[in-house]
């Protein structure tokens, strides 16, 4: 950011400062190939963890990414499932959040571009997921913990159910962020605070939600939001949210119903934060987000 007056404001003026004029340009006619590549450069790789090497390859046939901070433990993989309302965000719009969260680890963190809406609607992304995991397990290694943010949570958490319900070796741990996993949205957190979350609202969620599922699918459908359905025997999941998140009692919704279900879901919310707020390098938040992140996977 050049701009000397948003240089000289807070953290927290600047990222709002880049969101309006973000947001703003993709509600002024853009197509969906210029939004994405507008997300893709709005987030970018970030100046973070430069000590984190890259190395482009592919899994399950799908494009993917390592990140692998120096030191790193071999066989202590972090799946990571990128957010973007199963219509945008990719490996390089993430990158910058996947390689803090490996330095934060000290762990691998695998990331990968599934089939994105509307060219591929549901179940293609849940399917990618689910395959990226298989072929990790294929090969020999069982991912420490699956990680998403936004849909990309409900990605991780709809996974985790299909690994267990096909047989396959579980992960350690669910990470989440700020996860979207109620597509019916009938959480009260999606009108309450629709003034306060900054970076999403309740039109655009919905809007991607109809795209993402199509006429022949409902957002009830656990296969889509699974936090409605079967919770059990899943291992321990940590959620970290904002909270001005309009997502926020999607993480509650999560704890009460794994909990009902004797499972163990730990929920931090972060005051004052907005919809995946670990993305925004710059924040306090975010950065103490990622270190308790770093510090429960290290643990694992």
């Amino acid at each position: 950011m050049n701009d000397p007056v948003v240089s000289d404001l807070d953290p927290q003026a600047r990222v709002r400062a880049r969101i309006t004029a973000a947001t703003s340009a993709w509600a002024g006619g853009m197509t969906l190939a210029e939004i994405r590549e507008s997300f893709e450069r709005f987030l970018g790789d970030g100046a973070g963890a430069p000590e984190v090497r890259r190395t482009a390859l592919e899994l399950a046939g799908l494009p993917a990414c390592a990140f692998d901070p120096p030191g790193a433990t071999p066989g202590r993989t972090l799946l990571y499932c990128h957010g973007g309302g199963f219509q945008i965000g990719s490996i390089r719009s993430h990158a910058g959040l996947m390689a803090r969260i490996a330095a934060a680890s000290g762990a691998r963190v695998l990331g990968f571009d599934y089939r994105l809406a509307p060219e591929h609607r549901f179940p293609a992304a849940a399917d990618d997921a689910f395959a990226a995991y298989a072929a990790l397990v294929a090969g020999g290694e069982v991912p420490l913990a699956l990680v998403g943010d936004s849909a990309g949570g409900g990605l991780a958490l709809g996974t985790a159910v299909r690994v267990r319900d096909a047989g396959l070796p579980l992960p350690k741990a669910l990470v989440l962020l700020s996860p979207w996993l109620d597509l019916t949205m009938g959480g009260k957190s999606y009108t309450e605070l629709a003034d306060k979350d900054i970076f999403s609202t309740p039109g655009q969620l919905r809007a991607m939600a109809r795209t993402y599922l199509g006429r022949d699918n409902l957002p009830s459908d656990p296969a889509a939001s699974p936090v409605l359905g079967n919770l059990s025997g899943l291992p321990a999941i940590l959620v970290h949210a904002g909270g001005h998140d309009i997502t926020l009692d999607d993480s509650h919704l999560l704890a009460r119903h794994v909990a009902a279900q004797g499972g163990l879901v730990e929920v931090e919310v972060f005051a004052g934060m907005y919809h995946h707020f670990q993305v925004f390098e710059e924040l306090p938040e975010a950065t103490a987000s990622l270190a308790r992140i770093g510090a429960y996977i290290r643990a694992l």
